[in-house]
This record gives structure tokens, C-alpha cells and sequence, in this order.
């Protein structure tokens, strides 16, 4: 095991933890403990069982359960064995004494990441915390959530590697896309390109009960079927155990191929779609995609630094609804999905959402998948999607694919 080293720089993580205390301190948080595998691995460098504590003032600790061995090669964080976890909450007044004693003029306030904590977990931590002093567990997602928002340079380049390993998918995969084949045959050639890349088989999600694995590469009608998957398209799928994306369908001509590829290295994501055709697409469709590829062109003149993300929503929509697209734009019906884009790194469906309501201006760091999507039940789904990085000077592109109608024989 001496050569597993850890994939976050040192000192990259004793920034985001430095970060994270300073706002502690501002909104009188005493304490966070951080418990979902990806919000570990973003707080440590390591993705071990256990709970991470960290203190507003003072030194952090991840308490793990398993493996120690290996969260001590992983994390530069202090580590220590979790133990028995009923007595979890007198480890922590042991090791943190100074700070459980306030308990006696008041509670200890302790954020966690309440968004992705199991109920069961919660209710057993709250006995923990509270049995022998005063603890008051409250939520602290929405504090994660916008610190994650602003990507490092190393978070940026992770992203880059994932959309080259992407391009080079796809392009080392497209004179297999052809008529007759299967959308489960093709995407796991795709596939099979992205693992030799890096890809570690996933696409992580913060949303309840929302999975994805690479992507959906659908064709014709089945993308335009609904699923419980918060996006423009379903698919098929291989069934109701896997209600969306790939199913065995026959790809066949004249029909639009989405092409909707992820890749995730060293646990960050990119996001992007391309539409296909073998043959031509119907006039109805083709005008179709032609304007998500007016929309995406529009976001992308709008999205400086400043920019409201709702306003961007907003305004897709207004060009939805000037070429009379407004019921197909994202989905049809009461299963349209009701955003352009989303923030993206270590999960796909991070912050910003540029979608109604969410009213905060967009920042240097941040990096949002846009995705201007049409649905048209029975016959597909046609749209376009890059991934980009807001910088001083406006959104730069991450996503490497070439763009443009894929026209194939």
C-alpha cells in the first residue's frame, strides 16, 4: 500500500478547511461534521468510512472506522480510529473538551451535511451528541454546497482531463455508430474507450435517490420517454430495476442519437452532449436543434461574471417561446425539467442551478454545465451541452468535443 498517495494536494485541503471555519465562525457554528463519502474526500483527500470533525477554531479529525490504515496514506488531516460507535459523542468530548464545555452556558452548535445524512444516522447521532450535554445538530449543506461552487486550479484541471478523455471516447467510437447496432452495444464501446481513459465507472449525484452512470446515448422515440431522472430525456433503460438511459434498442436512421457522454477522473466530472444522425434529421428537428444551438450561444455571451442565474433561465425560455419551442424545451409535459444548467465537479447536479429562483450572480470558478434540450414525444430528443468555467473574462469552454450536428453515412 506505500504507493497509494493522495490525489488532493495537502494544502489544497487545509484551504477548503480553513474556508469552511472562517464562515463557521461568522454564522456562530461551533463545529462541523462532515459524513457523506464525496463531502470527505473534498474536506480530507480520502473517501474511508468515518466521520470527519472540524472544529471552528483548532485542528480537524477524521474519525474512521474503516480502513485507517489507509485514510493515514490518503489525508493530511489528523486521523484517528473511530471506535465503538456508541460512544462516538464521548470520543468527541474527550478529544475536544475546550469546545463540549460550553455546553454548560449553552449548546454547542454542529453543522452537518444534513441533506445526505440518513434519517436513522441523524436520529443516532443526535442521541450521541446530546446524552451527556447540550448539542444542537442543525443543517449545514448549503455551507458545503457554495464553498464547492468556486473550483481550485487543481479542480479544474481534473475536469479538463475528464472532457479530453471524453473527446477521445468519442471520436475513437464513432465509426461504430451506425445503423443496426444497439444503444447498449455502443455505449459500451464508449465505455470501454472512457475506463482506458481514467473513468472510474461513475457519476457521482448528490440528489436523493438519482443515479448515473456514464451518460444516456439513446436513440429515436426512447429518449423522449419519461423517467423519474430530473433531466430533458429518460430512455428506456434495461428495465424498471434501471428505468433510464441505454436500453437494446436498434438504432436506426433518420432518427436523432443523443449523445449525452460523462467521464469522471479523480472523482470530477464533465458533462456534455452531442446530437447524432445516420442520414437527416426531419425539418421539425433539425430547426429544433438549431436552436438549442442558438440558446447555448446566447448563454454564452450573457454568462459573465455578475450574471443572475435565474436570468439566464429566464431568457432561454423567452427564446423557447419566440420560435414556439416552449413546450418541447427540457422535456414535455408535467415531466419538463425545469433549468439550462447546472454546476458541476464532483457531483453532476452541484451548484449554481441556473433555474427559476435561484437569484445569486455568477463568480469566477464556477463551472456549469449548460444544456438547451428539446423534446418531442415518439420521436426524440435534440440539443447540445458544454461545460465551462467562468473566469474575469467570460465562460471558457472545458468541453473539447467538436460542435455541431453529427452527420453520419
Amino acid at each position: 500500500m506505500a504507493n497509494i498517495v493522495a490525489d488532493i494536494p495537502a494544502d489544497l485541503v487545509r484551504q477548503r478547511i480553513g474556508g469552511l471555519q472562517a464562515e463557521m465562525r461568522a454564522s456562530r457554528i461551533d463545529a462541523f461534521l462532515m459524513t457523506q463519502n464525496v463531502d470527505l474526500y473534498y474536506y480530507s483527500g480520502s473517501m474511508q468510512t468515518g466521520y470527519l470533525f472540524i472544529p471552528s477554531i483548532g485542528e480537524a479529525t477524521f474519525y474512521v472506522r474503516r480502513s485507517v490504515e489507509r485514510a493515514k496514506l490518503e489525508t493530511a488531516v489528523r486521523v484517528a480510529e473511530l471506535g465503538a460507535f456508541r460512544h462516538f459523542g464521548q470520543t468527541l468530548r474527550n478529544d475536544y473538551g475546550a469546545l463540549f464545555g460550553q455546553s454548560e452556558a449553552g449548546s454547542v452548535r454542529m453543522a452537518a451535511d444534513l441533506d445526505v445524512l440518513p434519517a436513522q444516522t441523524f436520529l443516532k447521532l443526535s442521541e450521541l451528541l446530546t446524552s451527556s450535554g447540550r448539542c444542537e445538530l442543525i443543517d449545514g449543506s448549503a455551507y458545503i454546497r457554495r464553498q464547492r461552487m468556486i473550483k481550485s486550479a487543481w479542480e479544474i484541471g481534473r475536469i479538463e482531463a475528464a472532457a479530453q478523455a471524453v473527446a477521445e471516447a468519442l471520436d475513437a467510437s464513432l465509426h461504430e455508430l451506425r445503423e443496426g447496432v444497439s444503444e447498449l452495444d455502443w455505449m459500451a464501446r464508449v465505455e470501454y474507450e472512457l475506463r482506458r481513459r481514467g473513468h472510474i465507472g461513475l457519476m457521482r449525484m448528490r440528489g436523493y435517490n438519482q443515479e448515473i452512470a456514464t451518460g444516456m446515448v439513446i436513440s429515436g422515440a426512447a429518449a423522449a420517454v419519461p423517467s423519474y431522472f430530473d433531466g430533458p430525456a429518460g430512455g428506456l433503460g434495461l428495465g424498471a430495476a434501471s428505468p433510464q438511459s441505454v436500453s437494446r434498442s436498434i438504432i436506426r436512421r433518420n432518427e436523432p442519437i443523443l449523445l449525452d457522454v460523462g467521464c469522471c477522473i479523480d472523482g470530477y466530472v464533465i458533462d456534455q452532449t452531442r446530437t447524432a444522425v445516420i442520414g437527416a434529421l426531419p425539418a421539425h428537428l433539425m430547426k429544433a436543434y438549431e436552436v438549442s444551438e442558438t440558446l447555448i450561444q446566447a448563454a454564452e455571451r450573457q454568462m459573465m461574471p455578475g450574471a443572475l442565474c435565474s436570468k439566464l433561465y429566464e431568457d432561454a425560455l423567452a427564446g423557447c417561446a419566440a420560435e414556439g419551442l416552449a413546450d418541447h424545451f427540457m422535456g414535455f409535459g408535467p415531466d419538463q425539467a425545469k433549468f439550462l444548467g447546472h454546476g458541476i465537479g464532483l457531483e453532476i447536479d452541484e451548484w449554481p442551478v441556473l433555474a427559476k429562483g435561484f437569484d445569486i450572480p455568477l463568480e469566477p470558478g464556477m463551472v456549469i454545465a449548460v444544456e438547451p434540450k428539446f423534446t418531442f414525444p415518439g420521436e426524440g430528443v435534440v440539443g447540445i451541452e458544454n461545460s465551462y468555467l467562468i473566469t474575469e473574462q467570460g465562460p471558457r469552454a472545458l468541453t473539447r468535443s467538436k460542435t455541431g450536428l453529427i452527420v453520419l453515412p
